[in-house]
């Protein structure tokens, strides 16, 4: 069997590092507290800002997804608990077929951090204020195919502040990217198989940014029902980006598969002490104290057959598996940018990619250097097997010549020619 050097290095078809999944925050910064609150309501031109008139707005928006549905023929499913969501978005996806719209429009009920109001304790004009709570309302799923993301979803609370959620895919970015610019490729799920100009992907790869991220934002938040208007956007009342999680994966699929499992198996026994304080600390290039929060493990996951290799970092997560039968996949998770002392605010993808790269090549080189310790099946095997000179013929012991000593004390042969043996 292959060592990691020889593997990677000699039967590695493709080698991609990209952008996988990322999840973005709405928020509206200055609707974000009871004042703020009572601000937007006079804003909208209530004298008295009444938890009722929180409840009309929320009904007209409502209203608009109802029209909306009807209008452009779009089909509209409740999301029963504990189903997965984008699993019942992939049957209506098989069966869309224009090049970009709103494929289904999901409602679920979930948590939320939502305003509630209650009447102030005062003399003259009905007051009320608002505070923060925990509560269970509908939102809604937007899942739409665009025609440079391709399949995304955007998700809007129907209660105030109105957050918004927004899952995009890097790796499906650059599909409609290269076909766009008609260059062949085969899939491998949210990933790539084969690529007639693997150059090209990685440069597609390496340019996708917040500024595409923001423009996916601003058209379909101007094409969907919505519960800010362009009103409110002209008084300072809308959605900025922020971010929530990020995914960094790197692909390298094999021309052997079967060489492939083989050796993750291999580097998966070898490294399960890759989660230790000590080893994290390289992997991610941070000092490790008593104070740093986290566990510090390293976990094999068992799914069905499919092994795949954990550790972690505060808030972030490793992960290494053997993907679709052919590539090994790494990749990293970051969940919160502040354990990387940077906040969330979208601009700062850039930065946080560049991090979850470099912890994938690190984990790949720490496998590299245990891993490389010992030769190779086939290294030994040139080793052990007889060598021919330069005459043709086999090196040999040459009888009645001192031998010298082995390791052990015996005796240690010595080449009847000054053949070298081959490198290994």
């Amino acid at each position: 069997m292959c060592n990691l050097h020889e593997l990677l290095s000699e039967h590695v078809t493709l080698d991609v590092e990209c952008l996988d999944r990322v999840y973005v925050n709405g928020y509206v910064p200055t609707l974000q507290t009871g004042g703020s609150l009572v601000r937007f309501l006079q804003h909208r031109g209530w004298t008295i800002p009444s938890p009722a008139v929180l409840g009309r707005i929320t009904k007209g928006f409502v209203d608009q997804v109802k029209d909306f549905a009807e209008v452009h023929d779009i089909p509209v499913v409740k999301f029963e608990p504990g189903v997965r969501k984008d699993d019942v978005a992939a049957s209506y996806r098989a069966e869309f077929g224009d090049r970009e719209g709103v494929v289904l429009i999901g409602v679920a009920q979930e948590k939320a951090s939502a305003f509630k109001g209650t009447k102030k304790r005062q003399e003259g004009p009905v007051g009320f204020q608002y505070s923060r709570q925990s509560v269970y309302v509908n939102h809604y799923y937007f899942y739409i195919h665009d025609s440079d993301f391709g399949p995304a979803f955007i998700k809007v609370c129907t209660y105030a502040p109105y957050a918004v959620k927004v899952c995009l895919n890097g790796h499906e970015w650059a599909k409609q990217q290269l076909r766009a610019a008609g260059v062949p490729f085969e899939a491998l799920d949210n990933g790539f198989a084969t690529c007639e100009d693997p150059s090209l992907l990685q440069d597609l790869c390496d340019q996708l940014g917040p500024q595409h991220i923001q423009a996916f934002f601003d058209k379909w938040r101007r094409r969907l029902p919505w519960p800010l208007d362009e009103v409110d956007e002209r008084a300072d009342y809308y959605h900025r980006l922020s971010i929530w999680q990020v995914e960094v994966s790197r692909t390298q699929v094999f021309d052997d598969p079967v060489r492939g499992r083989e050796f993750f198996e291999t580097v998966i026994r070898e490294n399960l002490d890759a989660g230790r304080p000590d080893r994290v600390q390289l992997l991610f290039d941070r000092k490790i104290i008593k104070t740093t929060p986290g566990q510090f493990r390293t976990r094999v996951i068992d799914e069905a057959v499919h092994p795949s290799l954990h550790l972690s970092y505060k808030k972030c997560h490793v992960k290494q598996y053997f993907k679709e039968g052919c590539a090994l996949r790494t990749e990293t998770t970051i969940n919160d940018p502040r354990d990387f002392g940077i906040k969330k605010a979208l601009r700062n993808l850039p930065f946080l990619q560049q991090i979850g790269r470099q912890v994938n090549r690190r984990l790949l080189d720490v496998q590299r250097l245990s891993h490389d310790c010992s030769l190779s099946g086939e290294s030994v095997e040139r080793v052990a097997r007889p060598t021919d000179t330069q005459r043709s013929t086999r090196a040999r012991h040459a009888p009645g010549r001192p031998t010298g000593h082995g390791p052990s004390g015996g005796p240690r042969p010595v080449l009847a020619s000054d053949q070298r043996l081959p490198p290994p």
